[in-house]
C-alpha cells in the first residue's frame, strides 16, 4: 500500500484533505511527536497531511482582551513573540522547557495539545489561563474550553473531521502572580514527572482568586478545584500554606510509572504550592 503525503496550500484544502481521508491521515506540523511514535511502532500511518508551511496557522495576534496563536506556531516562535512575552509570558516560559532548541524550532503548540499526553508542558498553562481551542471541519468551526477538550488519556472531544486551528488566551493582568514549574530528571530534554502552573490575584496578602493546574499526575491535565476553593478569599499565612500543601496532596491521585512514583509526585506537588505561596508571603 502506498503512503499518502499531501501538502495543502491553504487551510481550506487541509480541512478537505483530512475529511477525504476520514482522519486516517493525521495532521503533520512539526512531527516531533507524530514521527517518533510512527518510527517506534506505537502508531501506524497510512499517510499525513502536512500543514507546516501554512502561514494562516502560524499567526500570533492580539486584540483588546485576547491573544490568538495559530496551532502550527512553533515553540521558538512563541518564545520570541513580543505579544506573548507582553501578555502571556508564562506560555513562553513553558515552551522554553520543551526539549532542545531543535525541538523548539520544529515542535508546535498545536502538536503539544493534540498529542493529548498529560505530560505536555504547555497544557498546565492552558488550563490555568482558561484557554480556548478553535477547531474546524467542513461544516464550520467552534470554540472548546481547554477544560472540556480532554475526555481521557490521549482522548479528545473532537468531532468527525475536526482539526485544531488556533488557541485563544485571555490576557494575564499585570497584578497577577503567575509561575510555571517543571520537575524532571534534568532541567531540559526530559519528560516531566510533575508540571504545575499557578496564577493568583493577590491583594494586601489575601488571595482574591487562584488557579492551580497540574500535568503528569492524572490521565489528563487537571485543575485542583478543592485546593483552589480552600485558598480563595484567605490571607496567606504559614498555617494556610501548610493546609494548602496537605489539601493538594490529598486531592490528587497520581500513578506509579517508569518516570516516577505516586508518592513522589504527591510530595512534589505539595512542595510546589508551598513554594509558590511562601514566596508571596515573603
Amino acid at each position: 500500500m502506498s503512503f499518502v503525503y499531501e501538502k495543502p496550500k491553504s487551510l481550506g484544502e487541509a480541512i478537505a484533505a483530512y475529511a477525504m481521508h476520514s482522519g486516517a491521515c493525521p495532521i503533520l506540523a512539526g512531527g516531533t511527536d507524530l514521527v517518533v511514535q510512527w518510527r517506534s511502532g506505537v502508531i501506524k500511518l497510512k499517510g499525513v497531511i502536512d500543514v507546516s508551511s501554512l502561514s494562516e496557522l502560524k499567526t500570533i495576534s492580539v486584540n483588546d482582551d485576547f491573544i490568538e496563536i495559530g496551532a502550527a506556531a512553533t515553540h521558538s516562535e512563541i518564545i520570541s513573540s513580543e505579544v506573548v512575552n507582553k501578555f502571556i509570558p508564562i506560555l513562553a516560559t513553558a515552551c522554553k522547557t520543551i526539549g532542545a532548541i531543535q525541538i523548539q524550532n520544529r515542535g508546535t503548540i498545536g502538536g503539544n495539545i493534540m498529542n493529548a499526553s498529560p505530560a505536555g508542558d504547555t497544557l498546565p498553562v492552558l488550563s490555568a489561563c482558561n484557554a480556548e481551542l478553535y477547531v474546524e471541519n467542513l461544516v464550520g468551526g467552534r470554540w472548546i474550553s481547554i477544560h472540556d477538550f480532554y475526555t481521557g488519556y490521549r482522548k479528545t472531544s473532537l468531532r468527525k473531521g475536526e482539526i485544531l486551528t488556533k488557541i485563544k488566551f485571555p490576557k494575564i493582568p499585570k497584578d497577577e502572580k503567575v509561575r510555571f514549574y517543571k520537575i524532571g530528571t534534568r532541567r531540559a530534554l526530559a519528560i516531566s514527572k510533575v508540571a504545575m502552573c499557578v496564577r493568583a490575584k493577590i491583594d494586601h496578602g489575601g488571595i482574591e482568586d487562584i488557579a492551580i493546574a497540574l500535568g503528569s499526575v492524572a490521565p489528563t491535565v487537571v485543575r485542583v478545584k478543592g485546593t483552589e476553593a480552600l485558598l480563595k478569599g484567605k490571607v496567606i499565612t504559614k498555617i494556610l500554606i501548610d493546609y494548602a500543601r496537605r489539601s493538594l496532596e490529598d486531592e490528587i491521585h497520581p500513578i506509579d510509572d517508569v518516570r516516577s512514583t505516586a508518592d513522589y509526585r504527591r510530595h512534589v506537588c505539595g512542595s510546589l504550592i508551598a513554594r509558590y505561596l511562601s514566596r508571596i508571603l515573603q
